[in-house]
């Protein structure tokens, strides 16, 4: 029998909970809002403490949620779950969200992605500078219809089907020009002066 009191009581609860839920939402109930607030607050922030939340982050988490419920009591739906159920989602939600940005690693100040590029060697630069004076050279010496092809598989990043689509010539077309152009100007590279 008493057993069925429990239960009985437990169903008037929630009902109850639900019916705070509906006038925060409708009306912005202070006094429904201070219920739920004191009926969950303590029991959220126990469920964050069980979690491994730390005394101050429980109290923080506990109150994250509870403002949550103020401010999305439109979203719940009593035929969907029960404002416990759903309360409680919301807080085990906050709860991984916080896991997520702590568990961030640091930077390593020392990170070789996050240091500047090294100086470029006086004598490396003078080199590239060379090599690009004479691709240019090579570059020029090339038939129109190698060049623009060329261009636009690299100025442009243009693949082969789409320069052949481009120009109206057949892949294969496009492919042996560009090789010839690669031919051309490897033969001029690789000269001596």
């Amino acid at each position: 029998m008493s057993t069925t009191i429990v239960r009985t009581a437990d169903l008037e609860q929630r009902e109850r909970h639900a019916d705070c839920m509906e006038r925060i939402a409708a009306e912005e109930s202070r006094e429904a809002f201070a219920e739920l607030f004191e009926f969950f607050a303590p029991r959220v922030k126990g469920y964050m403490l069980r979690l491994g939340a730390s005394e101050s982050e429980a109290e923080e988490l506990a109150q994250d949620v509870m403002v949550t419920v103020w401010r999305k009591a439109g979203m719940y739906d009593r035929r969907q779950a029960s404002v416990s159920t759903w309360i409680f989602r919301v807080a085990r939600n906050r709860r991984i969200d916080v896991q997520r940005r702590t568990n961030k690693p640091a930077l390593e100040p020392d990170e070789p992605m996050l240091q500047p590029p090294a100086a470029e060697q006086p004598d490396a630069a003078v080199s590239r500078g060379q090599m690009e004076e004479q691709v240019r050279a090579q570059l020029a010496t090339l038939p129109e219809e190698q060049l623009v092809l060329l261009q636009a598989a690299f100025y442009d990043g243009l693949s082969h089907s789409e320069i052949a689509q481009a120009f109206g010539l057949p892949l294969g077309t496009v492919k042996s020009r560009i090789r010839l152009a690669f031919a051309r100007m490897r033969g001029g590279l690789d000269a001596p002066e």
